[in-house]
């Protein structure tokens, strides 16, 4: 009898430790610093919103303060080169918060602790620059562009 009761307790200690290393399986992603490189092919999933798995609860590694996605001139496919730059004011105006590298795949993300709201992004690349013409509302560019908006494209 005890020898069962044993058992079963080990059993489930072991259960519950699985469970919460499971459900922890997460903690820490958010301290992780993650951002966009210029040629580099580690990213996925162009076109669709980046934080949905990018962020606190997601599954996916880092948590992201803006992500998105960048189509060629033509529509054609992914731009895959350039930037995506962050200015306090319309048009390039005022002060340049931040610039991120759109990589070889067409995205660009980062996970900076910093806020992009508020702020005015443009996407540049050797053609010329196109600007956002209100201020960022949320860092999940690919929330609305492609979807409400829309889809960014380079110059």
């Amino acid at each position: 009898y005890i020898k069962n009761k044993m058992k079963n307790l080990v059993l489930i200690f072991f259960s519950a430790a699985v469970i919460f290393m499971v459900s922890c399986e997460k903690e820490g992603a958010c301290d992780e610093f993650k951002v966009s490189i210029a040629n580099d092919d580690d990213s996925h999933n162009f076109g669709n919103n980046c934080l949905q798995c990018h962020q606190a609860n997601g599954g996916g590694e880092g948590c992201f303060s803006v992500a998105g996605s960048v189509r060629n001139s033509l529509l054609t496919g992914p731009q895959t080169s350039g930037k995506i730059a962050f200015y306090t004011e319309p048009n390039g105006g005022g002060t340049l918060k931040y610039m991120v590298n759109i990589d070889a795949k067409g995205n660009f993300y980062s996970s900076q602790s910093e806020s992009v709201v508020g702020l005015y992004p443009a996407v540049t690349n050797g053609s010329g620059t196109l600007y956002m013409s209100s201020p960022l509302s949320t860092g999940a560019c690919n929330s609305c562009h492609g979807s409400s908006t829309s889809l960014i494209t380079a110059p």
